[in-house]
């Protein structure tokens, strides 16, 4: 069985070449725009190639049996029909809740006809990044709504669900939602962070147009609407579901245990 792994250079693409190959996939291709920073192991059969350019994904389709679809909301309905027509007998996409600003990805992967498993994850634990500045600066974290309350999931975690799915068998028609194992607040996560990291953090509640700066700092022309995300979980908090571990057999990856491995991102 052949296997196309499109966005192998981003986080969750590449991780999810790595967790192929960990389970004994002998036959993964790669579409990246830049095999170079990719660094892809051996044996992995790499083509170069981009979404927006459509000649490329039709030499990466040749061949291939079941494909793991990056999310590009602008090309999915395009490189679905042509993987369609190559003859892809299977899908597997990340794309996000149902309803949000991913809708677009399963739309399109359901229009080819061809077969699919959506994977829905919710916020990246590695988004705690956006706090990283404020951490090697010092003690505090300046932050807003902390009523906001998620369950992230780390990008490790949806690399081994992918895998498993990619892999195996019965998941036809289905769609996964991703969290980790916890529901957490803002306050929450900074203090998993301190543990995680062995440092003593504080909290700070911003408000206002202090936030908006704070966060345009940190997410440039994203942060009002990042803040408009964390509006949003105040009023609809997430709950956490158990998905990873009913698929995977072992618990998702805890908050604390992520910022313990990914320290060095922190100083």
């Amino acid at each position: 069985m052949r296997i196309l792994v499109t966005g192998a250079t981003a986080n969750v693409g590449r991780m999810v070449v790595d967790e192929l190959l960990a389970r004994g996939a002998e036959d993964v291709r790669a579409l990246t725009v830049d095999p170079e920073r990719a660094a892809l192991p051996p044996g992995v059969e790499v083509v170069r190639g981009s979404f927006r350019r459509p000649a490329t994904v039709a030499t990466a389709l040749a061949g291939v049996d079941v494909v793991y679809l990056a999310p590009d909301p602008a090309t999915v309905f395009e490189v679905c029909r042509m993987a369609a027509e190559a003859g892809v007998r299977r899908i597997v996409d990340m794309a996000g809740a149902k309803g949000d600003h991913w809708q677009a990805v399963e739309d399109g992967v359901e229009a080819s006809g061809v077969p699919f498993t959506h994977l829905e994850p919710g916020e990246f634990m590695a988004n705690a990044t956006i706090w990283a500045p404020q951490i090697r600066a010092g003690d505090e974290v300046r932050d807003a709504f902390p009523g906001a309350i998620n369950a992230p999931i780390a990008q490790e975690d949806i690399a081994a669900v992918a895998a498993e799915v990619l892999l195996g068998d019965g998941h036809e028609g289905r769609s996964y939602e991703l969290t980790g194992p916890q529901a957490l607040s803002r306050p929450e996560k900074v203090a998993a962070l301190a543990e995680g990291l062995g440092r003593d953090l504080a909290y700070v509640e911003l408000t206002g147009e202090a936030a908006v700066a704070q966060f345009e700092l940190a997410m440039g022309e994203y942060g009002r609407w990042y803040l408009d995300g964390l509006a949003q979980l105040t009023a609809h908090p997430q709950r956490a579901v158990p998905t990873v571990a009913d698929l995977l057999g072992r618990p998702a990856t805890a908050y604390v245990e992520w910022a313990r491995h990914h320290a060095d991102l922190f100083g």
